[in-house]
């Protein structure tokens, strides 16, 4: 990060603060008196010499709009946390090294699960610094890191995770070689994963999960979003997977809409994935004028084997568009949900450019379910709770699938 004298400093801080206050989703700012909290907190700020401090003395002023995708970065090289970065999350876990953070989705295809980690591995060191909760491990992109870890037989392994530049220009973004995999369950069970759903239109992840679940051809279908770090409209398909019809899935509103109160029956219908990039042309000119403002309805895909022998299992790193998904499910009743309460962090963001190479990312719209649920902040309950414990991870086993199967008995 670039070392800025006082006056750059400022010029930064005073156009995070204009363009958090004129591109923030709500135009209420939640409730906040944006305006008198960034000025008391402007002097500290601004007088902080160090670039670490000073990003995250601006990032602990954003906290306090109480919204998820939200902060501030330099460009050059953003951090990001585990789901992020290495395509796994951590479980806070008592270890006989003490507290520490246990890998507990590890996704296939991510860096991490390229390296060789798994589930029931435990983190001890990253680059030589220990990491004990409450403090996370995050990791800078574009570079190289060193991650020692416990196995659970007790031996410890040095594992080289190189990760690369982000994928995207205005948040940092790790795709990982696969994002949906897939196979068969005891009882002949169709089992599908999906860890994101990467691009604006998510044509080829839409394409992946539409051959996973032909290809199992099963009359009973798990469904695991656990540590799926969301993404875009791509998650309509997997909605579509569940039911024949066409039907509301649920609706975002922008920041101009939202002050309008606008009602989702007048909004653009947003109901088909292209299956290829010949048709994104009529999507420009249907939505070009719509903003982030669009109403969403299932594909119609018509009747198949496992509808209504569906188990789907979340849990809370199952985030963003992983919970349009959940809710859709739970709304409908199309899929029993199984695992533990999802994070409640789904909004539509955005980065902006503040000067020497920072960026301001907002939640520039809010998505609610079609019967009026705002899930920012309150998340998806699952209808069967079952917990991820340390033990289990450490033994190989995985409660909350073998409750999933059970629930399909």
């Amino acid at each position: 990060m670039p070392l800025l004298n006082e006056s750059q400093r400022r010029q930064v801080f005073e156009k995070v603060v204009q363009t958090t206050a004129s591109k923030f989703a709500d135009p209420k700012m939640n409730g906040v008196d944006w305006k008198r909290i960034s000025s008391e907190a402007e002097p500290a700020i601004v007088g902080t010499t160090e670039p670490e401090k000073f990003e995250a003395t601006v990032n602990e002023l954003l906290l306090k709009l109480g919204t998820s995708h939200i902060g501030f970065f330099h460009g050059e090289r953003p951090r990001s946390p585990g789901r992020i970065a290495i395509s796994a999350t951590f479980l806070r876990a008592g270890t006989s090294d003490g507290p520490r953070w246990m890998f507990q989705d590890v996704h296939p295809g991510g860096l991490a699960a390229n390296a060789g980690i798994q589930p029931g591995d435990v983190l001890l060191t990253l680059n030589g610094i220990e990491i004990v909760p409450p403090s996370a491990a995050t990791f800078s992109l574009a570079a190289d890191h060193e991650a020692m870890i416990r196995r659970p037989n007790g031996s410890t392994e040095t594992v080289k995770l190189s990760i690369p530049a982000s994928q995207s220009k205005k948040r940092p973004l790790i795709i990982p070689d696969k994002v949906v995999t897939s196979r068969k369950l005891d009882r002949g069970i169709g089992y599908v994963r999906v860890s994101m759903f990467p691009g604006m239109l998510g044509i080829d992840v839409a394409r992946d999960i539409t051959q996973a679940v032909s290809a199992l051809e099963c009359k009973e279908l798990v469904i695991d979003l656990r540590g799926n770090t969301g993404g875009g409209i791509g998650c309509l398909r997997l909605m579509s997977v569940l039911c024949a019809d066409k039907r509301g899935a649920g609706y975002n509103l922008g920041r101009a809409q939202i002050q309008q109160n606008a009602a989702k029956e007048s909004l653009p219908v947003f109901d088909t994935i292209p299956a290829s990039k010949w048709g994104v042309i009529p999507l420009i000119l249907k939505f070009g004028l719509a903003g982030r403002s669009v109403a969403v309805f299932s594909e119609g895909l018509g009747q198949a084997r496992h509808h209504g022998r569906v188990a789907m299992l979340i849990n809370e790193h199952a985030a963003s568009a992983s919970e349009m998904v959940a809710a859709f499910a739970s709304e409908y009743k199309l899929a029993h949900l199984v695992g533990v309460k999802t994070p409640g962090k789904l909004v539509a963001a955005n980065s902006f450019k503040v000067g020497h190479g920072y960026r301001v990312a907002l939640p520039v719209g809010a998505y609610f379910t079609w019967k009026g649920t705002k899930l920012e902040g309150r998340g998806v309950n699952p209808d069967t709770i079952q917990e991820m414990h340390p033990e289990a991870l450490a033994a190989g086993e995985d409660p909350q699938l073998a409750r999933a199967v059970e629930m399909l008995a």
